[in-house]
């Protein structure tokens, strides 16, 4: 450890090697006037060789915000973005929101209006200087974000940076953000000097929870005979995930991946009983919520009343959200892992007599139960398959089995809501990706570029609505996929509506109006354009499917071309119940 001198001109310079030097890889931008500075030193150290993020133009701030969340959760480090002062930070604002949901440590940064109006280097040589500057420019995403500041001079720079980073990297971990003002960018700054490496670092997550609350829970499952567990998250450390199948497995515990946004047990793995907890929540009498904002949905189906529930996770109780009122019998602060390994210490070390349902003459009906339910819910998803596959339009089960067969044993999925995982199910740690529960629209196009940015010799898809596909600004992601060399296919089930308001309107007023209406307002998307032209346009390989029998070809077509180094689209028109 040393303190080591950086050869630079300006702060701008220094702020870019200084990134490098801490590990961050990329910068994500969509420039302003903003950027000069920024600009300048990456144009001067493309010949003095000074190290910098390698800069990644996205042309909207929610395809480099998305890009930076795909990137982040497939790659495990932490990426930067700058947008432009106070409006490119508004439209980067529902990005944001979704990688804070789903706890992604990125470095937001945006430029700031320049603060004088003459007489500084930088200062205001623009129009639109005046009118973009705000009272409180960070203030649109205070709520969001872990940490903002404004940097003021060159002398803090290092500090700031190494906060910053640490901060993020801190569990739970989450975006931050630093506006950056042109004339401090611009600042001269000789002789700058840190430490390398950084003495500032992340907090470590709690490995050991309380004995107490261990032992409790412990307890509580020992006397279960009908146990659950329901996560959406566990996967998001990968060494929870063969934790997680052993544990279940040696107890016996059926596991609901239920609105998973990581891969947390295989799809194969013989506890592995789907995506939706409503039928196993009546006769469970003890349920582990791991790393599950929303573990079913009060309103239509809760457990009984004398079910015990335990929440494990980084944050069980999901202190950010207002309200949130789960049944909580016990919430245990700590890592996957880590829990569930004291729970199993402590499982085996309780006396026979005083855990009968974990006993093997107890276990073996459970887990011939478990399986029977597993093979009875297969059957139905495959039933459901043999009967759609012939309709027209294409139903999203269908959409799902033919990219099951279609996609190679190590993709890698993007899905932006509209993939029915039961008939697509993952298998391999890191190989599927979902939304964030923010559920900001037009998340998957991009994070999926991001996504593939990490993993370069992995195949890359995504799945998305027609609305999510709009929201994802497709000219700017297309393009994106192109300039960068980003080759990865993007399967838009296009149900011509907003399904999401559908189903929530006709569960409101299931005999209402609506309902009986041939075309309710606002739901509805007549006369959307040809998405696959979108992606032609961009030199890629596109593609309309309406014939079912014709969609298995068509997806093999287009990952060839996805395989020679083009992006691909398949625009399928569907009118089953996801989309939108």
């Amino acid at each position: 450890m040393s303190r080591k001198e950086m050869a630079v001109d300006s702060v701008a310079e220094a702020y870019l090697a200084l990134l490098a030097e801490r590990g961050v890889e990329y910068l994500f931008a969509n420039a302003g006037t903003d950027f000069a500075p920024i600009v300048e030193a990456y144009a001067k150290a493309a010949h003095t060789g000074l190290k910098a993020p390698k800069p990644l133009i996205a042309t909207h701030e929610n395809v480099a915000i998305s890009m930076a969340h795909g990137y982040a959760i497939a790659s495990g480090k932490v990426p930067a973005v700058m947008v432009h002062v106070s409006v490119g930070t508004a439209n980067a604002l529902c990005g944001v929101f979704n990688a804070a949901r789903e706890n992604v440590p990125i470095l937001v940064t945006a430029g700031r209006s320049p603060l004088t109006e003459e007489g500084v280097f930088g200062a205001r040589d623009t129009y639109i200087h005046w009118a973009q500057e705000m009272f409180d420019q960070a203030g649109m995403l205070r709520e969001i974000v872990k940490w903002e500041y404004e940097l003021r001079n060159g002398t803090q720079l290092e500090t700031v940076i190494d906060r910053a980073l640490s901060l993020a990297t801190s569990a739970p971990q989450g975006p931050v953000y630093l506006s950056l003002p042109r004339e401090v960018l611009a600042e001269k700054l000789p002789g700058f000097t840190y430490d390398s490496p950084s003495r500032h670092a992340a907090a470590t997550p709690p490995e050991a929870a309380p004995h107490k609350a261990v032992d409790a829970a412990a307890k509580m499952l020992a006397e279960a005979e009908n146990p659950l567990i329901i996560t959406a998250n566990a996967g998001r450390d990968p060494k929870a995930i063969p934790t997680l199948g052993f544990f279940a497995q040696d107890f016996a515990i059926p596991v609901i991946e239920y609105r998973q946004r990581h891969l947390s047990l295989p799809a194969d793995h013989p506890c592995h009983l789907g995506y939706d907890p409503t039928p196993f929540l009546d006769d469970a009498d003890v349920i582990f919520v791991i790393d599950c904002d929303v573990p079913w949905i009060p309103s239509r189906k809760a457990p009984k009343p004398e079910c015990k529930v335990i929440h494990i996770g980084l944050d069980p109780l999901f202190s950010r959200y207002p309200i949130r009122g789960f049944p909580c019998d016990i919430a245990i602060t700590g890592t996957t892992d880590a829990v569930l390994h004291q729970i199993d210490r402590c499982l085996r070390s309780f006396p026979t007599a005083s855990r009968p349902h974990l006993e093997p003459r107890s276990l073996e009906p459970r887990r011939q139960a478990l399986a029977e339910r597993r093979a009875a819910q297969r059957a139905g998803w495959k039933k459901l398959r043999e009967e759609m596959a012939s309709q027209t339009p294409i139903h999203p089960s269908w959409v799902s089995h033919c990219l099951s067969e279609a996609r190679a044993k190590h993709s890698i999925l993007v899905n932006e809501y509209t993939l029915l995982p039961e008939h697509c199910g993952s298998t391999e740690p890191g190989g599927y990706f979902g939304s964030s529960p923010a559920a900001g629209l037009g998340w998957g196009a991009g994070a999926a570029l991001g996504v593939k940015l990490a993993k370069p010799v992995r195949q890359v898809i995504s799945i998305l609505g027609d609305g999510s596909y709009i929201f994802a600004n497709p000219v700017a992601v297309h393009h994106a996929a192109t300039m960068h060399r980003l080759p990865v296919l993007t399967i838009v089930i296009n149900n011509a509506m907003w399904g999401a308001v559908r189903r929530a309107t006709l569960g409101m007023y299931p005999d209402g109006e609506a309902a009986r209406s041939n075309k309710p307002p606002f739901i509805d998307l007549d006369d959307l354009p040809a998405f696959e032209t979108i992606c032609e346009a961009s030199g890629g390989y596109g593609e309309r499917v309406e014939d079912p029998k014709e969609l298995p070809r068509a997806m093999k077509r287009a990952l060839e071309a996805v395989d020679r180094g083009q992006q691909a689209l398949i625009n399928v028109i569907s009118r089953g119940g996801a989309g939108g």
